[in-house]
């Protein structure tokens, strides 16, 4: 009988401890585009996707315990984790003309994009 390998989990030490990875977080407020998620992924991907935008993959850093980067444009966006946890996560955006915060919670599964007007 062939010896089998046992399988590995992929992720990093303490990935699975960072509740900001590997979830679909959906932006929440009233400027927030329909469906406008984020999900940063333990391999370094944001994936940036709305019910009316293309999806877009960036790359993006922990800088520290309470910060975080991307790559948007050529233009790198700096922002601190107000808070995470399993419920939410609290950025605020460093932009050039102003500081925002965006408010997110984790999608509900299944979800599906509103039909968009014509």
């Amino acid at each position: 009988m062939p010896a089998q390998a046992e399988e590995t989990a992929i992720e990093d030490e303490g990935d699975a401890d960072n509740p900001l990875l590997n979830r679909v977080w959906i932006q929440q407020g009233d400027t927030a585009s329909p469906g406008a998620a984020q999900i940063f992924l333990a391999d370094g991907t944001l994936v940036t996707d709305s019910c009316w935008e293309t999806y877009r993959l960036s790359k993006w850093q922990q800088v520290s315990d309470t910060a975080i980067s991307w790559d948007e444009d050529g233009m790198t966006i700096n922002a601190d984790i107000v808070s995470v946890s399993p419920s939410e996560l609290v950025l605020t955006l460093h932009l050039v003309s102003e500081d925002v915060e965006q408010r997110f919670v984790p999608a509900e599964v299944p979800y599906l994009c509103p039909e968009m007007p014509r």
